[in-house]
C-alpha cells in the first residue's frame, strides 16, 4: 500500500469519545448518506448496520426480504477510541479490498474523529470505483466523500447528546 493512495479525514464533535463512538457504531444509519453515493447495491435504499465487535460485520440490509450487501469485517474494536474494517464495493474483484481505521481522540471542545481509508492501490486506474480519477484528484475526491458522511455524524452526535433518546433523522 503506498502512502498516495490513502485519505485521511478529520472533524472535531462536541461529544466525549464514547459518545461518538456510540453514534458511529450503533446510530450508523441515521448519519450514513443515503442513495447512490452512499449506499452499495441497487435500488441504493434500505439501511446500514454495524455488528459490534471483533469480526462483526458491516452491512448495507438491501431490502426487507433478507438481501444484504457485506461491506467489510471489523479488524479492531477498541471502544471508545479504535474502530477499523475491512471495505469492498460490489464490483470489487478478490483480492481488492480497502481499509477504513477510525479513530477517536478527546480534546478539548470533545472528540476529534479521524478517518484513514487505505488500500485503493488494490485497484487499477480504470476501475469504476475510481471514477476515472487518480492520484490527488482520487484522494480529493474519497476525501470529500468521507468529509460529508463525518459531518453528518457530527449533527446526529451533538443532536444525540442535546437530546437524549431522539434521534435526527
Amino acid at each position: 500500500m503506498s502512502a498516495a493512495d490513502g485519505v485521511r479525514v478529520s472533524l472535531d464533535v462536541a461529544v466525549e469519545p464514547a459518545v461518538a463512538f456510540e453514534v458511529f457504531t450503533t446510530e450508523l444509519d441515521a448519519w450514513w448518506g443515503r442513495g447512490p453515493r452512499f449506499r452499495f447495491v441497487p435500488p441504493y435504499a434500505g439501511s446500514m448496520r454495524l455488528e459490534p465487535g471483533l469480526g462483526g460485520r458491516l452491512l448495507h440490509v438491501v431490502n426487507e426480504a433478507g438481501r444484504i450487501f457485506e461491506v467489510g469485517r471489523i479488524e479492531a474494536w477498541e471502544p471508545p477510541s479504535r474502530l477499523a474494517f475491512t471495505w469492498r464495493l460490489a464490483n470489487f474483484r478478490p483480492g481488492q479490498i480497502t481499509r477504513v481505521e477510525v479513530r477517536f481522540e478527546p480534546i478539548e471542545a470533545g472528540t476529534r474523529v479521524t478517518v484513514s481509508h487505505d488500500g485503493w492501490d488494490s485497484l487499477p486506474p480504470e476501475h469504476p470505483a475510481r471514477h476515472g480519477l487518480t492520484g490527488r484528484a482520487f484522494v480529493l475526491m474519497k476525501g470529500g466523500w468521507w468529509g460529508e458522511l463525518l459531518t453528518s455524524l457530527k449533527d446526529v452526535a451533538e443532536h444525540a447528546a442535546e437530546h437524549p433518546g431522539g434521534h435526527q433523522r
